[in-house]
């Protein structure tokens, strides 16, 4: 995988980070790194799934007002949303107004909290499905995974929507259950050290 050397300390990253300025911060500080923070990761899979069809950096420019629209995404406030609640969401400039989108949102928070009374809590969970070592010859060459496919089939199965293995595996990749920079990223590295020294829920 190509990459890309940012002008101002001469360091390689993962290509796609060159696209727009907001974001070099977001892969340096955020993508890849390992989650534990049921919150985090479900907010990262509402995004992702609000992303499909659209590009990443417009999801990263309103992730603050997703974040204020769906009360943080705490899903337990999320999950007692009604259709006032909806029709207020598609009137919301702020973030994407899908209404299919929106009313998974909502339906997967229902589910969230079903799954952590069975699991314990969302990244108990998820970790079953963390990627250990994958082929660095493919790095961010695939959009699935076996994985990605294995945790979209079980979500699917438990009534979670708009989880297609596709946006499962971004979640992966950003949420750090597989380490996806390039080969010769400056980040690779701190990404495996923070996996390395990570306690898995």
């Amino acid at each position: 995988m190509s990459t890309y050397i940012e002008p101002m300390d001469g360091q390689p990253r993962c290509n796609w980070c060159g696209g727009a300025p907001e974001f070099l911060p977001y892969h340096d500080n955020e993508w890849g790194f390992p989650v534990e923070d049921d919150i985090r990761l479900f907010e990262k899979l509402c995004l992702e799934s609000f992303q499909s069809g659209l590009s990443w950096r417009t999801i990263l420019n309103k992730r603050e007002n997703f974040r204020g629209a769906f009360k943080g995404f705490d899903f337990h406030q999320v999950a007692r949303f009604d259709e006032q609640d909806i029709q207020r969401l598609l009137q919301d400039a702020g973030i994407i107004r899908h209404r299919g989108k929106i009313e998974a949102v909502i339906n997967n928070a229902k589910r969230a909290i079903e799954l952590i009374e069975r699991e314990g809590s969302l990244a108990s969970y998820f970790w079953r499905f963390e990627e250990i070592e994958p082929d660095t010859e493919q790095l961010q060459m695939r959009s699935t995974s076996i994985q990605s496919e294995a945790l979209s089939k079980a979500l699917k199965k438990q009534g979670w929507k708009f989880v297609g293995p596709t946006t499962v595996y971004a979640f992966m990749q950003a949420m750090g259950l597989v380490n996806d920079h390039a080969a010769d990223c400056v980040t690779r590295q701190k990404v495996a050290r923070a996996r390395q020294t990570f306690n898995k829920p």
